[in-house]
């Protein structure tokens, strides 16, 4: 889930100010996490304690309130109400990374991101956001092709992953929405030559790009299993020591390396 929380810092700057471009500073001092790092450890622990996904993202949002929620994750998040508010927004597909890591089957990856997902996002969107990028990290992790990655992606969820980024950059614009912005994450890093390369495809879309970014960057590790060392030490001076725990406990836990 390192790749997901590196392409949130790499992406935080440029969220409101979109640069269309591949060429930026990718170590800027300014970049800093967000909601999506801050759910994507609270998935993480869920995960590793056995325990409820809505527990999770309370306490661990409650701890950060100020990560840049949207406001009716917000509201859910502050309040007693543990039911869902059928979201379609790409939160669910940002924060489930850690289940394609965690889980040694398909079926259980699928099963696991529908849940993750329905604590909140429980429209049949805001699902299969978080189905299709849980997916995309566990089939990547497995050795299969991007090809395969595309055609699954493709058969199962709809998305059409047959565009360019050259042909979807110019006009693109901020969409929250699973449908508009899971499939252009997956494009950047069928596109890509590394994790690197992942990132900056990415974030050169516009728009939402923290999250577009955090969703690609999950993919990328998966796929590469390789972050520059360099990187990863400027993303982990970025966090907090609790999350630094969670992230090594589950790299650990899951045998997660970084060649």
């Amino acid at each position: 889930m390192l790749g997901a929380i590196t392409g949130d810092v790499i992406g935080s700057v440029y969220e409101w100010n979109n640069i269309k471009t591949t060429q930026f500073n990718l170590y800027n001092e300014k970049s800093f996490f967000t909601d999506d790092t801050v759910m994507t450890i609270a998935v993480a622990e869920a995960i590793m304690i056995g325990g409820s996904f809505v527990d999770s993202m309370k306490r661990w949002g409650r701890s950060y309130p100020d990560a840049g929620y949207g406001t009716h994750f917000a509201y859910w998040l502050m309040s007693d109400n543990r039911e869902p508010y059928n979201s379609w927004g790409n939160g669910s597909a940002m924060r489930v990374s850690p289940v394609g890591f965690a889980f040694n089957t398909l079926e259980e990856v699928l099963e696991k991101a529908k849940q993750s997902a329905e604590v909140t996002h429980n429209h049949p969107e805001g699902i299969k956001g978080a189905q299709a990028t849980a997916a995309a990290v566990f089939m990547a992790r497995h050795g299969a092709s991007k090809q395969d990655i595309k055609d699954y992606v493709e058969a199962q969820f709809g998305y059409n992953l047959s565009r360019k980024l050259d042909d979807i950059r110019p006009c693109y614009t901020f969409d929250v929405s699973c449908q508009g912005s899971v499939p252009e994450a997956i494009i950047a890093f069928l596109e890509s030559t590394d994790f690197e390369s992942s990132l900056r495809l990415a974030v050169s879309i516009g728009g939402d790009t923290d999250t577009v970014a955090c969703i690609n960057g999950g993919i990328a590790q998966a796929y590469y299993k390789s972050i520059d060392k360099k990187l990863i030490s400027f993303i982990r001076n970025k966090l907090t020591d609790e999350m630094l725990e969670v992230l090594d406990d589950f790299n650990a836990r899951y045998k997660i390396h970084f060649e």
